[in-house]
């Protein structure tokens, strides 16, 4: 029996198998790209531009750089690609995740190492890290809840956790054409790559 085909063909022209991703066929342009007209919330938010995966990654490498001042340029870039995997697989509501399985945060595993390898970042960061990248994902979670997503504040507290009023006075929700949103991801990467250099 034929296998289905497992791999995207890239705007690159690199073919990215998702069962077995390697980092030679990963292009900051074909991430930049994709989160860029990924929607968060399945495009369920106000505004006259969706909320793209992209946007949402620049929001949360500053929250992380707000949050950890002193961390190294590495983990900064880290954050900046906590959500890069979805430029191929998109991005799932945490209720479709828990239906799908564990083959969703497999292939999500394997996709992360990859990106990571292919910018010089260890497949797997330190745990530590990865909390707090998650606690910055959760404040813009919060955030997107709250200003986009038509949540009240306590039910954004209570599936995002209660947030720092003074942190959150410092941010914001940007909705913008996708070609602007990836501009500024890939000039963003750029920037922390020749910091790391």
């Amino acid at each position: 029996m034929k296998q289905p085909r497992a791999w995207q063909r890239m705007l690159s022209g690199r073919r990215l198998d998702l069962l077995d991703p390697t980092p030679m066929d990963i292009e900051i342009e074909d991430i930049a790209h994709g989160l860029a007209f990924v929607a968060r919330w399945n495009g369920q938010t106000r505004g006259d531009w969706p909320y793209s995966v992209a946007e949402h990654s620049l929001l949360v490498e500053e929250i992380f750089h707000i949050q950890n001042p002193t961390e190294p340029t590495r983990w900064r870039l880290a954050a900046l690609l906590h959500d890069a995997p979805e430029y191929v697989i998109g991005d799932m509501i945490s209720p479709v995740k828990a239906a799908v399985g564990p083959g969703y945060g497999a292939m999500d595993e394997r996709l992360t190492a990859a990106v990571h390898l292919r910018f010089g970042l260890p497949a797997q960061i330190p745990v530590a890290v990865k909390k707090a990248i998650k606690a910055a994902d959760k404040v813009s979670a919060w955030l997107e809840a709250i200003e986009i997503a038509g949540f009240s504040k306590t039910e954004a507290d209570k599936l995002f956790g209660r947030q720092n009023p003074d942190l959150i006075a410092r941010l914001s929700i940007r909705l913008r054409p996708p070609r602007e949103v990836r501009q500024d991801f890939t000039a963003r990467v750029q920037i922390l790559l020749k910091a790391l250099a």
